[in-house]
Order: C-alpha cells, then structure tokens, then sequence
C-alpha cells in the first residue's frame, strides 16, 4: 500500500533536565515511569522511530503525560528537542535533518513544509483579525504579494471547510470552538504542505461538532492527498481517522501497527486496557 515514507522520525528524545549517570541510559531500572527520582529530570519523549506515508493518517495514542503532544512540538520546533533526527522526503531530497537546520529554514519549514493544528485555537489563530486575514498572514510569510490570490486563496479554503462566506471578514474570537478548529485547519493547508500535523484537535468539543470535525480530516485528506499526524487520547477518534496508528506511554511507543489490528488485537497491556475501554 505504501512505499517512501513522507516523513521519517529516528531516535526523538526529549528530556527536562540535565540526567545523571543514572538515567542517562534510560533503562527500565532507572526511571520510575519517565522521571528520574535520582536527579528529577524527565524524559518526555524517549528515542522515538516512525514513518509516515504519502495520504496516510498516522494515529498517535495515549494518556495525558505520555509524550506525544511533546513530540508534537518538537516537529513543529515549538520545542526543540534534545536529539534525534526528522526527515521529510519533499525538503532537500528527504537528506537533511530538520532539526539541525537554521532558524531561517525553520521557518521555512513551518510555513510551506508542514502544517499544524493546535489543541487551542489561540496558538495557531491570531483571534482579532479575520479568518480571511489568517491565512492571509500565512500566505505573506510564503512568499505571496498579491492581493486578490491571497483573498481567493483564503476564500477557496475557508469554504473547504465549510466557514459561510458571510462570516470569512469576522475575527475568529466571535467563533465557536468548532469554526476555529476549522478556520485553523484552513490556515495549516493554505500552502499545500505535504504533512499535517493534528494535536488533540477535537478535545473540548461537543460530541455534534467533534463529528463535524473528523468528517472534514477525513475529506481533507482524501481531496488534497496530505499526510496527517493526529494525535489523541480517544481511541475513537483514531478508530474512525487512522490507517496505522502508535500507542505511546511514559515517553515510549509501547506498540504499533495497523488501526484495526490494534483494535483486534492489542498486545500491551495499556493498549488491552484502552481497546476494553473503547467497547
């Protein structure tokens, strides 16, 4: 089904604090959970591996404090991480090591490589401009100059995801917590990246709206053929979302594999007790 991954993560590690001679090597002795009782670091993500692939939704599961809105924002540079290596075959060739690359290319990055949609709309939306003016911003730091593409641009997106024409001039303060996501959503695919990334995205939403939601990633992924990241704590939402999807749990991938066969089957212990939940 799948061949070249889009995007491939090798030995993500993210810790707050120094370490210590004692859990440097992260061994399971250790650590107490991913916390250092010795030296009190904590290691978020701990030497993470995964592929994504060309129109693939990867599901990122697990409880609060099981790294994977950490990981998250280190792909997105929102935090820098403390090793490993990320590589998207669309940038240079799918050769360089995003995370070692210069803030100027970063940027880059951010704005025509990848997009994300975060759990609050207020880190990815600017609230008091209007929902047109967002990815207007988004389309300048690209590049774009030209009044009337930018407004047909962002027109042409917010109507992708369903905004009425009549409220695209409103600022997205006066929206629901549902048309935000959206309006965000817009603004993450304004430059056509080939990656997508999706954090805890219907978190806080009504049961009707969240719906709504996961109705549009499905179709956003099907009509623009992006590769999508989304990460929750439901295994419903990645029930009905994700091709493949990694569990993950104190910092670590604890399992993986094809949604269904998961759902099937889990072979964890955690992933039994989330699936039994599930039912």
């Amino acid at each position: 089904m799948f061949e070249q991954p889009v995007l491939k993560v090798e030995g993500l590690r993210k810790q707050f604090g120094d370490g210590c001679g004692h859990c440097n090597s992260l061994s399971v002795d250790a650590l107490e959970k991913n916390y250092c009782t010795t030296c009190g670091t904590v290691y978020a993500c701990q030497d993470l591996n995964f592929e994504v692939y060309k129109g693939e939704i990867l599901g990122v599961v697990g409880e609060s404090g099981s790294g994977k809105s950490t990981m998250m924002q280190c792909l997105y540079f929102d935090k820098e991480p403390t090793s490993g290596a990320v590589y998207i075959d669309s940038y240079k060739e799918g050769r360089a090591n995003l995370f070692e690359e210069s803030s100027q290319q970063k940027r880059y990055i951010k704005d025509m490589v990848l997009g994300k949609v975060y759990q609050n709309p207020i880190y990815g939306l600017r609230m008091n401009i209007s929902a047109v003016g967002n990815i207007a911003e988004k389309l300048i730091s690209s590049g774009v100059r030209e009044v009337e593409p930018m407004k047909a641009r962002a027109k042409e997106l917010l109507e992708a995801v369903n905004i009425p024409t009549f409220r695209m001039g409103e600022a997205p303060k006066n929206f629901s917590g549902g048309m935000q996501q959206r309006v965000q959503i817009a603004k993450a695919l304004s430059n056509n990246p080939p990656v997508l990334l999706l954090d805890e995205v219907t978190t806080g939403l009504d049961l009707s709206v969240q719906a709504n939601v996961l109705d549009l990633i499905k179709e956003i992924q099907r009509d623009f053929g992006v590769s999508i990241i989304v990460v929750s704590h439901d295994l419903g939402v990645i029930r009905m979302l994700a091709d493949r999807t990694i569990v993950m749990l104190n910092g670590k991938i604890i399992e993986s594999g094809l949604t269904d066969q998961i759902l099937e089957d889990p072979q964890h212990e955690y992933t039994q007790q989330l699936v039994n939940a599930l039912l």
